[in-house]
């Protein structure tokens, strides 16, 4: 007999199988949700710092505080919306997606200074762009667990 405690919504979870399949479902929901604002941010931000030729360092300055900044947003305003306060909102956020978006974050950032040429590249060219979204596919690999983790011990909320 399962005796576990559930955190997300009781009476969803029938059967062993099912119970993994939610936990996976919901991290993968949890974890394309993180990728969109993360995601919009970081590319925001490098196509902000290639567009006006600033340096590297600028520029992935910039995407990194783009990408948390709209990461956080599109964490916070449904929770809002839903009659959270913004202080219990952006703690939320917080504590449930902060790790998620760092991680994501921080991989995207490493892919595109490491993969040759990216950070070169002007906005017009198909290796910024193919930068981009191999950094978005890694960023996303790599939450991915952080956030299978936190739906699995009932940390995360779900949108």
């Amino acid at each position: 007999m399962d005796h576990s405690h559930y955190h997300h919504e009781p009476g969803k979870f029938s059967g062993k199988n099912s119970k993994k399949e939610n936990y996976f479902g919901l991290a993968f929901s949890a974890t394309v949700h993180c990728l969109i604002g993360c995601g919009l941010g970081e590319v925001l931000g490098m196509v902000i710092g290639t567009w006006f030729r600033m340096n590297n360092l600028s520029t992935t300055i910039i995407a990194i505080i783009l990408g948390f900044v709209l990461g956080f947003a599109f964490g916070i305003i449904p929770l809002i919306r839903a009659g959270f306060s913004f202080n219990r909102a952006f703690k939320q956020v917080l504590i449930a997606e902060g790790l998620s978006i760092a991680v994501m974050e921080a991989f995207e950032v490493l892919v595109q200074v490491y993969t040759p040429g990216v950070m070169d590249a002007h906005v017009s060219d198909l290796l910024f762009w193919k930068g981009m979204l191999l950094g978005l596919i890694v960023g996303f690999i790599a939450a991915f667990p952080v956030n299978y983790i936190f739906v699995k011990k009932g940390s995360r909320h779900q949108h």
